[in-house]
């Protein structure tokens, strides 16, 4: 990483998340008092707030089909993972409604990120294979936020693929959305890379799209069913990339 060209952008980063600390109080009000409904619309509040500043701070623009696909209640999004930017698309996409992200325990030291992820009710998993007990325990966490109508977005590739081709799917992922039988939601972004991993530094100017695809309800799911998720997903997702972009198998 090209460290002292991403200065300026870390603190602007930075400096964002201070602005938006009015809407700290109220998010943990809410939490504190059990009343789930307000937390949600108050972590939405915060998130839209948050993201609309990013956007007009970095001349970052995201174009968002299928609105219309986002279920009103708590759902897992699953989807491709380009980039860092990926979390800020999903938040345009999805302003309005709580979105939570699985993150890997690599970002708990980050000052303030670590904190914010928290808030919004996302989660922290071990990054490294070896701590299977933590691993579950944090999809318990989990399940119980989605009961509890979080709703969540988790990437199954487990990292950045920093381009347009694609990873497999890590089936374990799924079992956030079939264990607490919530919809599961594709989405497919692509062009995030473009905004800060194909130059290492922050790209102003930049568009990148996102396609919230038809929810995949997992309810009523049959065990095989469940097993041919990810797959199923990941066609949806990889499909909808163009075709010049998307053609490298994980």
């Amino acid at each position: 990483m090209k460290i002292w060209g991403n200065i300026g952008g870390f603190a602007k980063l930075v400096w964002s998340i201070f602005r938006v600390r009015k809407y700290i109080k109220p998010i943990e009000d809410a939490r504190a008092s059990g009343d789930f409904d307000e937390e949600r619309a108050r972590i939405a509040e915060a998130t839209g707030a948050w993201i609309n500043d990013l956007m007009q701070t970095f001349d970052m623009h995201f174009e968002v089909t299928g609105r219309e696909n986002i279920p009103e209640g708590a759902c897992v999004f699953i989807g491709n993972h380009q980039a860092y930017a990926d979390i800020l698309a999903m938040l345009k996409a999805t302003e309005g409604k709580q979105l939570g992200f699985i993150a890997k325990d690599e970002f708990k030291p980050v000052p303030l990120m670590a904190d914010w992820i928290l808030r919004i009710r996302g989660l922290f998993i071990p990054t490294k294979a070896s701590d299977p007990r933590e691993s579950l325990r944090v999809i318990n966490d989990g399940i119980e936020l989605l009961k509890n109508g979080f709703s969540l977005m988790i990437y199954p590739e487990g990292k950045r693929s920093w381009g347009p081709e694609m990873g497999e799917f890590k089936p374990g992922s799924f079992k956030l959305a079939t264990k607490a039988k919530v919809p599961v939601v594709p989405v497919t972004v692509n062009g995030t890379y473009k905004m800060f991993e194909e130059r290492e530094v922050m790209t102003p100017g930049q568009t990148a799209t996102v396609i919230i695809h038809p929810p995949i309800e997992t309810a009523e799911m049959s065990r095989e069913d469940q097993k041919e998720l990810p797959m199923r997903v990941y066609k949806i997702v990889k499909d909808a990339l163009p075709v010049d972009e998307g053609s490298a198998e994980g």
